[in-house]
């Protein structure tokens, strides 16, 4: 592999320029391709709720935190294979980024086909256990089983796309999901119309996966550079898996735990025996859920820019990348948190068909989760940084106790005792808020370490080539 990286006019030069400026160019294509992702999956419960009827829509909505529970650790996985990608970049070691892409490919076609097996087997008794709505038990279990088997398209789609951004390229990743979500969208309304049921729904969404899958795969099979897919010499190196594991691993364990908390969550809400209230509790997350996906374009920015600029040791770029990405998420998240409150009714009613009910306990969950969702952002913000330093498994913890503890231990006191749906959702917001002031504590300290250490590595090096070594006299 050459030890050259040729810099293409789509890809975003991380360790130079004007860093405010590379963070909204890098932001403003992924936060475009969130919205699409949240277009191309919301349009399963829109076209379902439209078609079918409200307990198709239970269905689907019962499905969304145990399918993110199964899928979520090895799709966290790509944040390593992210990171690891960065690093080699920044640090110009473009012989590992390409050993890191062959590795990171192999890796998730593996993991595809394990998840997929696993989900296609436990979901109907881990469907149960969560208490679904006994009218939407068997729509929800034959919605997941025919999801499941578009796993290996996702895994391999996220860690395609997660490679091309760790290289600078955000604007394929939007072309790839434009081309997917239309398919997507086209195939809902055709096979749900003709079958009227969540079949319909999943075919459309596996169809659509493969062929997300495809096109990132063909590009890195064409560019130039570190970041060429070879698919005829496939392999895992040890050392680069270990690399992966090491930073993906505590990212893909927190996603699990940010899921089984969200099980739980959707347990209480389906305690309440109410399809009513479960579909109107899923149309107001696919409504928060734009709000997240425009925040967690910051993410992304601030694991990327802090990777890369770690590697080459340029401290002022990462504190300040730090700063912007907090700055800009907050109010990012401020105004469109409002907006879709404000335009809640109009925007429930996409996936209720104007259902009184289930927009009625849509709108509460956005006034107690949308609204203040910027605080989810600046969690969001800390992890990326954390994790861009390194620091992945710091961040694990902190997310663990400071969201997902602090919401099993709400659920089993507050909501025990008031047993409101308002008492479910207010938790959320707290524990973002915990969350992001003990991520930031520990980003100032593990940030003050690493920089300490490489200016006294620096320094050593420097005082070492003044004098020569003994021989050189």
């Amino acid at each position: 592999m050459q030890n050259t990286k040729k810099r293409h006019a789509k890809e975003i030069d991380f360790l130079e320029g004007p860093l405010t400026r590379n963070i909204l160019l890098f932001t403003l294509p992924v936060m475009a391709t969130g919205v699409l992702q949240f277009l191309y999956n919301a349009s399963d419960s829109a076209v379902v709720g439209w078609l079918s009827g409200g307990d198709a829509l239970g269905a689907v909505s019962s499905t969304g935190a145990l399918s993110n529970l199964i899928t979520g650790l090895f799709i966290g996985l790509s944040v390593g294979a992210s990171v690891s990608v960065s690093h080699a970049i920044g640090s110009r070691r473009f012989d590992n980024a390409h050993d890191i892409v062959q590795t990171s490919v192999t890796l998730s076609c593996i993991l595809g086909i394990l998840v997929a097996v696993f989900g296609l087997l436990a979901c109907k008794p881990l469907l149960e256990l969560m208490g679904t709505v006994e009218e939407c038990i068997e729509q929800s279990t034959r919605y997941m089983r025919i999801i499941f088997l578009g796993i290996p398209a996702q895994m391999v789609y996220n860690y395609g796309t997660s490679i091309l951004r760790a290289n600078g390229d955000t604007r394929h990743p939007l072309i790839f999901l434009v081309i997917s979500g239309a398919v997507n969208v086209v195939l809902n309304i055709t096979l749900v119309f003709f079958f009227r049921d969540v079949w319909g729904v999943a075919a459309a969404t596996i169809a659509s996966q493969y062929l997300s899958a495809f096109l990132p795969v063909r590009l890195l099979c064409r560019i130039d550079g570190c970041c060429r897919l070879d698919l005829a010499h496939l392999y895992i190196k040890r050392d680069k898996l270990a690399k992966i594991l090491k930073i993906g691993l505590p990212a893909g364990i927190q996603s699990v735990l940010f899921s089984f908390s969200n099980v739980i969550i959707q347990s209480s809400i389906n305690s309440f025996g109410n399809a009513a209230i479960v579909a109107g509790n899923g149309a107001g997350a696919n409504v928060d859920g734009l709000i997240y996906i425009a925040q967690n374009s910051f993410y992304h920015a601030a694991l990327t820019f802090t990777g890369q600029n770690l590697g080459g040791h340029k401290f002022g770029r990462i504190r300040k990348s730090c700063r912007d990405c907090m700055i800009l998420v907050t109010l990012v998240g401020f105004a469109i948190g409002g907006c879709c409150y404000a335009f809640g009714p109009e925007l429930l009613s996409i996936f209720a068909r104007d259902d009184a009910d289930v927009i009625k306990y849509g709108m509460i969950r956005l006034l107690y989760m949308g609204v203040p969702y910027f605080l989810c952002g600046t969690m969001e913000v800390m992890s990326g940084t954390l994790r861009g330093l390194g620091a992945s498994m710091t961040s694990m913890i902190v997310s663990l106790i400071g969201a997902c503890v602090f919401r099993v231990v709400w659920i089993a006191a507050v909501f025990r005792l008031v047993g409101t749906l308002e008492s479910i959702y207010i938790s959320f917001p707290i524990s973002w808020f915990l969350t992001t002031l003990a991520a930031y504590i520990c980003y100032r300290v593990i940030f003050g370490r690493i920089e300490r250490r490489m200016e006294a590595e620096n320094g050593a090096a420097a005082v070492e080539a003044e004098l020569g070594s003994p021989g050189d006299a």
